[in-house]
């Protein structure tokens, strides 16, 4: 089940939480999820869960992945639509992180 991008409109898409900024970051910082877990003290359970559709892990565990690894929300997560683009060219959020971290 996603989260419509605007409640009570028919026709919208809807739209998830992705952690694929997340597995570009710990790239760029050549960790794997193993490092994070132990770093930040998750569990095999909450890494599984993070690589699933529809599965969330809590607020607190995002904050502590994001102080563990010393980077914003966006670093972490990303809203993706549950739809296909229909528009070309899918840069898979890394536009909307580029843009994050000029801002920082």
């Amino acid at each position: 089940m996603g989260i419509s991008a605007h409640p009570g409109q028919k026709g919208r898409e809807k739209m998830h939480i992705s952690y694929k900024p997340l597995w570009h970051t710990l790239i760029e910082r050549n960790m794997r999820k193993e490092d994070l877990r132990l770093a930040a003290g998750l569990t095999t359970n909450m890494i599984a869960n993070m690589g699933k559709e529809g599965k969330h892990i809590s607020m607190d565990t995002l904050a502590r992945i994001c102080e563990t690894l010393d980077c914003g929300i966006m670093d972490v997560i990303e809203l993706a639509s549950d739809e296909p683009s229909t528009t070309g060219g899918n840069d898979n959020g890394k536009t909307e992180r580029k843009n994050h971290r000029e801002r920082h």
